[in-house]
């Protein structure tokens, strides 16, 4: 009998299979098997009264995969569960364990952060049982999303036109409509510069006597006008050498972000190619992971990685481009079990395996080698100069700055914004004298902070500890599709159903939907998996806060009244108004349930041409048999009809209209005259 190896997607299968051998079989759980089932009170699929015991189901459509697993574990020898190397794929594993019906002693737990034969094939020598802290701490998160999501929603549908809320979505929400606000009510200070414009360079007024120079007028900018000269006093040229360091190779918020950036792919975008490439790609000779896994919190790098990238760059750049081990700063929460994310090779090359990639992955994965490669390189170094010159007690600066060591520029040039600003040699001015060409005053207006981006977004996210690596890309998505948020020139503005959802929620939940419970939250599933925290403590003073809230809003929330069309019901003579449902806006009647009305939405007529009869316009329409025909919308004053499509197209012989026939155009004109001569 085989052992039987099971991991959540298909696409590892192959590579997988193919570095164990033949005594292995791998099999696919296709992600999920089970979720909780929405029965019980308010449909939670929870027994709140019993503990919060989960009661779990089959995922629709997975019934027949469950029965053919548990075939296949009953015809194993031995069982490893390799579902991804986090809390979610635990609890996955943990699922499988349970609704598969598997032995203690009869199953290994293997995690591996990247799908490559050595890696793998060592992953298999160091198995270990099921963590169910980690277990606990992913199914506290399910209860908790599962009851604030089911509360929240079905209070928001009843109440406002908002289809959902939730424990992470609605503090996204709340901090796009937050910075709006902060837009709208901003009001813009005006301020002047003056700026002394010489043959080489220019300089801008800092100080007078020492003191920073504010300038709030026009008037105060030409009384310092009026009190310079164009004589300026050179004070100080200072030249020294300045070093800036790579960043630390991708976490999943910073691959993110910069991917929205510098290839413009949306978060979840990012992911499902990063998904592809984790997973493997068919190359000439093997199927293999190119990255490692996608959903870390940790800026760690395997010591063989290292030594193997730095061996890399001393070969083909030299090794004064072999840079200082980045020491990862100290995040309480990361998952130092994963490492950052980066190429499984560094000698495969965004080039060498560009013939087997789509254009969108050889871009994520040019990306992500190019930020692993260049953390480990050398500083770039510039040479930045600092001239102060002087006028009448008055301070002028310029600076320059010349590259004189690119380092890890030499990869990751075409990511950063990086120009010299080239400043003349002071040496070479005989004179402590310099004359300006002309001294201009400019007047500009403070702005408000911008609105958030999707990668400003889910860096704001990430600093205020709420989320994780696996959540921020289902986040964004999330606002935008339940219509919240729009993307106007790539910055999220709230809707008004979006703001008015906002606004009910802080309205009776501003001590639950913030920043800081949703953080708090967050740390106490994090304590959860460290075994620090009692899950079934967390959910019960969760709950006895929460839900008497939601009893609340349900008697004290004000229900927004339905937009009214200015029409009346046909058969009740209600008011008739406009609800929303499943797919979309509809009109129906106010009286509901008692009349159910609902008013017959009409497909706009596309015009096709203008009617050769009356000028008005040909449309498609339809026999009382369902026949498409084209007629006339002045019908009946206008008898136009043909079987055909008409086109814009003339007859070349009679100038006619030439209609749509299967394989070619026929002229109704010339038609109609050979019909009447019974041609």
């Amino acid at each position: 009998m085989k052992k039987l190896v099971i991991v959540e997607s298909p696409h590892k299968c192959k590579p997988i299979g193919s570095y164990l051998g033949s005594d292995f079989k791998v099999v696919s759980s296709k992600g999920h098997i089970r979720d909780l089932a929405t029965t019980g009170k308010f449909g939670l699929g929870v027994d709140i009264e019993n503990d919060f015991e989960p009661n779990y189901i089959p995922i629709k459509g997975k019934k027949k995969m469950i029965t053919e697993l548990k075939k296949e574990v009953k015809n194993s020898s031995f069982v490893y569960l390799a579902t991804d190397p986090d809390r979610e794929g635990e609890a996955i594993s943990w699922h499988l364990k349970e609704a598969l019906d598997i032995k203690e002693g009869k199953y290994e737990r293997v995690t591996f952060n990247e799908i490559t034969k050595d890696v793998v094939k060592e992953a298999f020598n160091e198995t270990r049982k099921i963590d169910d802290n980690l277990v606990k701490s992913q199914e506290t998160r399910r209860i908790l999303d599962r009851i604030i999501g089911f509360r929240l929603s079905k209070l928001m549908q009843a109440k406002t036109g908002g289809k959902s809320a939730g424990r992470v979505q609605s503090v996204a929400l709340k901090l796009i409509v937050d910075r709006e606000r902060e837009i709208e009510s901003f009001i813009p200070e005006e301020y002047w510069t003056i700026e002394a414009d010489f043959k080489d360079f220019t300089a801008e007024l800092e100080k007078y006597h020492g003191k920073k120079v504010e300038i709030h007028g026009e008037r105060e900018a030409d009384d310092i006008l009026n009190s310079l000269s164009k004589s300026f006093k050179l004070e100080s040229v200072d030249s020294k050498d300045t070093k800036k360091s790579s960043k630390p190779a991708f976490i999943t918020s910073t691959l993110q972000r910069m991917a929205a950036t510098s290839i413009n792919f949306a978060p979840s975008k990012t992911m499902r190619i990063a998904q592809k490439l984790y997973e493997g790609v068919e190359l000439e000779h093997e199927t293999v992971g190119l990255i490692t896994y996608m959903r870390t919190d940790s800026e760690r790098l395997s010591p063989v990685f290292i030594n193997e990238t730095h061996e890399f760059i001393k070969k083909k750049y030299g090794p004064e481009y072999i840079g200082a081990v980045k020491i990862p700063k100290g995040k309480k929460n990361a998952q130092d079990a994963h490492e950052a994310i980066r190429p499984t090779s560094i000698d495969r090359t965004p080039e060498s395996v560009k013939a087997y990639l789509s254009n969108e992955e050889y871009k994520l994965y040019k990306l992500i080698y190019d930020r692993a490669i260049s953390s480990l390189m050398a500083s770039a170094v510039s040479l930045s100069t600092t001239v102060i010159l002087e006028n009448n007690g008055y301070t002028f600066k310029t600076t320059g700055s010349i590259l004189k060591f690119d380092g890890y520029l030499k990869i990751y040039s075409a990511y950063e914004e990086t120009k010299d600003v080239l400043l003349p040699d002071f040496a070479n001015y005989k004179s402590e004298v310099i004359i300006a060409n002309d001294i201009l005053k400019y007047q500009h207006f403070t702005k408000p902070q911008p609105r958030y981006s999707e990668s400003s977004l889910i860096k704001e996210l990430e600093s205020l500890g709420i989320g994780r690596p696996s959540t921020y890309a289902t986040i964004v998505q999330t606002i935008k599709e339940r219509g919240y948020v729009l993307l106007e020139d790539k910055k999220f503005r709230p809707t008004e159903i979006g703001i008015e959802t906002t606004d009910k929620l802080q309205e009776f939940f501003s001590g639950i939907v913030n920043v800081k419970y949703t953080a708090n939250m967050e740390s106490d599933l994090d304590e959860i998996a460290e075994d620090k925290q009692n899950n079934i403590k967390v959910l019960h003073e969760f709950y006895d806060e929460f839900e008497p809230l939601v009893e609340k809003a349900f008697q004290k929330m004000e229900k927004k009244e339905a937009e009214k069309t200015g029409e009346t019901c046909p058969e009740c003579g209600s008011d008739l108004v406009i609800r929303k449902g499943k797919y979309g806006a509809f009109t129906a009647c106010s009286n509901y349930p008692t009349c159910k009305y609902i008013k017959k939405e009409e497909k706009p007529q596309e015009a096709i041409i203008d009617c050769p009869k009356c000028g008005k316009t040909i449309v498609e329409k339809r026999t009382r048999k369902g026949k498409i025909f084209y007629g006339c919308t002045g019908y009946p004053n206008c008898d136009f009809a043909s079987w055909y499509k008409p086109t814009l197209e003339k007859c070349p012989d009679c100038g006619g209209i030439l209609l749509e026939k299967k394989d070619e155009l026929e002229c109704m004109e010339c038609k109609k005259k050979k019909d009447e001569k019974g041609e």
